[in-house]
């Protein structure tokens, strides 16, 4: 498929509607709901700091071109990612077994046992740590809400955390794969952010690059509006995924979905330029754009059923 970018649009409102991803000029806006927390996983002290918090609306934009689902609207001034931030899901066995079958897969599957690793957007550390107790060599995990004394793994003193932000300036952090799961669909410039991991990467084309993150293809078949909130200002298929991956200078090497079909597994290798699609599950634009067209008849249909059943 052949992006076309136009020159960039506003919405009535004055809002950029370009497509953060491919650039195109406009997105089809489809979905919208007010006053939404700007955080869902950080815990309160009391109530009144509960019901005080910051508050904004959402609005979800199309992108006919490359398939890329995102808020139009989103505000990143309002997020705060730091050690009070709690994303860890390390407290559920079934979780806890999904990820290191995976570790082990990727390992296993790109001959990575012995080499290095540097995981982008690494939470508490618990999958970075997965990675070396598998059979990795050493790690690096960069991510503001980094907590020390959660790091309880018994190969810690093969992990260097830094807590901060991921860009230009740690492109001298050298590894054999860079790992980022449940990160990219935080981050509005997803474009932009592509293109910098690929200029930090610069020559050492030989980089294994493993990303996971979450299916809107399945949240839109199933009008699972639960799983559409602000932090989550991106929202991938598996087609939108790979065409940036590609339009960035990157060649795919896997792309499937994971978790009971919730979660995209991408793996990739970069290049000097971008390449052409060749894997089954990138055509899927004018899947998605159906499943867009129906959303909003699915969600109404779902708004009624869960207060119905709570009732």
């Amino acid at each position: 498929m052949e992006l076309t970018v136009e020159k960039e649009d506003r919405n009535d409102a004055g809002i950029k509607t370009e497509c953060p991803n491919c650039g195109a000029r406009r997105m089809e806006e489809f979905y919208e709901v007010q006053n939404v927390p700007v955080h869902s996983v950080l815990l309160m002290p009391t109530r009144e700091k509960a019901l005080g918090y910051p508050r904004r609306n959402l609005k979800l934009g199309f992108c006919q071109s490359c398939g890329f689902i995102g808020n139009t609207i989103f505000d990143p001034t309002v997020h705060e990612y730091s050690t009070r931030y709690e994303e860890t899901q390390g407290f559920s066995p079934t979780f806890n077994a999904f990820a290191r079958s995976l570790a082990k897969r990727v390992i296993d599957q790109n001959n990575m046992r012995g080499k290095n690793v540097l995981e982008i957007g690494c939470g508490k550390g618990e999958f970075l740590a997965c990675l070396i107790e598998e059979g990795m060599g050493r790690g690096i995990g960069v991510d503001p809400a980094f907590v020390p004394e959660r790091m309880q793994s018994d190969v810690a003193s093969r992990i260097e955390f830094i807590q901060d932000f991921y860009g230009e300036k740690y492109s001298h952090l050298n590894a054999d794969m860079i790992c980022c799961r449940h990160t990219l669909e935080h981050i509005a410039p997803t474009g932009e952010f592509m293109r910098t991991l690929r200029k930090t990467i610069g020559d050492r084309t030989d980089t294994l690059v493993f990303f996971e993150l979450p299916d809107v293809y399945r949240v839109l078949k199933e009008g699972a509006f639960w799983d559409i909130y602000y932090e989550h200002c991106s929202y991938f298929t598996t087609g939108s995924l790979a065409r940036v991956f590609r339009q960035t200078g990157f060649d795919l090497l896997e792309l499937s979905l994971d978790y009971d079909d919730q979660y995209i597994i991408i793996t990739a290798k970069p290049t000097d330029g971008p390449t052409k699609p060749s894997l089954p599950l990138e055509d899927d634009l004018d899947d998605v754009s159906q499943a867009v067209t129906r959303f909003k008849e699915i969600f109404a249909r779902q708004s009624k059923k869960w207060p119905a059943l709570i009732d």
